[in-house]
């Protein structure tokens, strides 16, 4: 029996509706405020994303879909900085192995953890600003 999955919303509902600034918006959620009016706060927890802005009533709980995007992107991020750290730390001065695992294993996870909001934020600003995962729905503010 085959399946059918039927759009709630489609990309022409979007065509008429005034463009949303993408920037602010990442901006916005990198801070952990509210992608739509940069008032409220976005996070509920650690990395959980409040039901509805407390300003704004823009939905966010369940809107929003980032998925694996931010822990790559954090992944990305940490290596690039790391990485060359360690090889200038090891073309300089030759520490033993345990010097490298006593600093560079403790840095890199206090540095993902301390990313990771940052960047799941900037992930919600953007679907919020794209209108994507059920973000093309909520409701307008003029200076967003």
């Amino acid at each position: 029996m085959p399946v059918t999955i039927q759009a709630t919303e489609t990309h022409a509902q979007y065509d008429t509706l005034p463009a949303r600034a993408v920037w602010p918006a990442m901006v916005r959620g990198a801070r952990g405020r509210c992608p739509a009016c940069g008032e409220g706060k976005l996070w509920a927890g650690y990395l959980k994303a409040v039901p509805a802005c407390t300003c704004c009533a823009t939905p966010l709980d369940g809107a929003h879909r980032a998925d694996d995007l931010p822990a790559y992107a954090v992944m990305m991020i940490v290596g690039h900085m790391l990485v060359p750290a360690a090889l200038m730390l090891e073309k300089g001065f030759q520490p033993p192995l345990w010097v490298h695992m006593a600093a560079w294993i403790p840095l890199s996870i206090a540095m993902s953890l301390a990313l990771l909001p940052v960047v799941k934020g900037a992930v919600i600003g953007l679907q919020w600003a794209r209108r994507m995962h059920g973000f093309g729905s909520s409701p307008e503010r003029m200076d967003a």
